[in-house]
């Protein structure tokens, strides 16, 4: 295997468009975050169009060329961390529809295909990194205009990251892996050197396992955590009023979907998404309403996902 001979389908998985209808939809489904999604749009806007916060300073601050320069000199790489079923992939993945809107521009998503870790050969998963970093570079400096504003962004996603992250300073990493995590800094630095429209977002269950030169490099580092009361009630409130629910009984859901105890765990947004409203109709499904008694019989059988363990082998 060489670099030449890998095509873009070997490297990255299914790549988005955006705006998109259907990522803007998911997006706005994603209810409780709203404050991880303002921030991370914001980020990423000004790490694929730097153009905007120029317009914006000039507009504002008769452009603040020094508060300016620290701005644009962060790296363009972001951290999602948190635990399974938080919301950091469903973001990762749709954001982009809302960075395309504030700027006006056509924003493409690249997410790393898991396969470009490689089957530990001596030299692959550097291959394989370093090819992905020199496809989305070619195609971000096709995006890039001189003094003015970028054509359109790339989002490079790398989801589950401590596959090709995982820090160096662990005894039992291989050396293919090691080779690899290099591989990964360097691509991250010449994409800053370049100062192109590309944005990285990294993904990961395990935020202490990720190397230190990579975290140094993060512009940000979102941490996710399962949803608290009023986000759970954001999430089931709308559904379960359409399906007749009364809000006393409501009220009992977003309860009964918390720590039961004091070391126990609530629902993952995932768990009350993908598992439990799905359930509830399919429960009911076809030839009987959704009704609040049955809703609590199958919540006592229904267990939250368990935490993913940060740090564990």
């Amino acid at each position: 295997m060489n670099g030449e001979s890998l095509s873009i389908d070997d490297l990255f998985d299914r790549r988005l468009d955006y705006p998109d209808m259907g990522a803007a939809r998911r997006l706005a489904r994603l209810v409780g975050i709203d404050e991880a999604k303002t921030r991370l749009r914001k980020v990423l806007a000004v790490l694929v169009n730097p153009a905007g916060p120029q317009a914006w300073a000039k507009k504002h601050h008769n452009g603040a060329a020094t508060a300016l320069d620290y701005l644009e000199r962060r790296p363009p790489l972001v951290v999602l961390a948190g635990d399974v079923g938080t919301g950091k992939t469903a973001l990762s993945e749709t954001i982009g529809d809302a960075v395309a809107r504030q700027e006006h521009i056509g924003v493409t998503l690249y997410p790393l295909s898991l396969a470009t870790r490689g089957s530990g050969k001596v030299g692959e998963m550097t291959l394989l990194l370093s090819a992905a970093f020199d496809t989305v570079l070619k195609a971000a400096e096709k995006l890039r205009r001189s003094g003015g504003k970028a054509s359109g962004g790339i989002i490079f996603l790398v989801d589950e990251a401590d596959a090709v992250t995982q820090s160096r300073e662990a005894a039992q990493m291989h050396h293919e892996d090691r080779a690899g995590v290099n591989a990964f800094i360097r691509g991250v630095d010449r994409l800053a050197e370049q100062h192109l429209p590309v944005a990285i977002v990294l993904c990961t269950n395990r935020l202490t396992s990720i190397d230190p030169a990579v975290l140094r490099r993060a512009a940000e580092i979102f941490e996710f955590r399962r949803p608290n009361e009023a986000q759970r009630r954001a999430v089931v409130e709308e559904p379960l009023a359409d399906l007749g629910f009364k809000k006393s009984q409501i009220d009992r859901v977003v309860e009964l979907t918390g720590a039961q105890d004091k070391k126990g765990v609530g629902f993952t947004f995932s768990d009350l998404t993908q598992r439990l409203l799905p359930t509830l109709i399919l429960d009911a499904y076809p030839d009987r309403p959704v009704t609040f008694e049955r809703a609590v019989e199958l919540l006592a059988d229904m267990k939250p996902t368990p935490p993913f363990r940060d740090g564990a082998d």
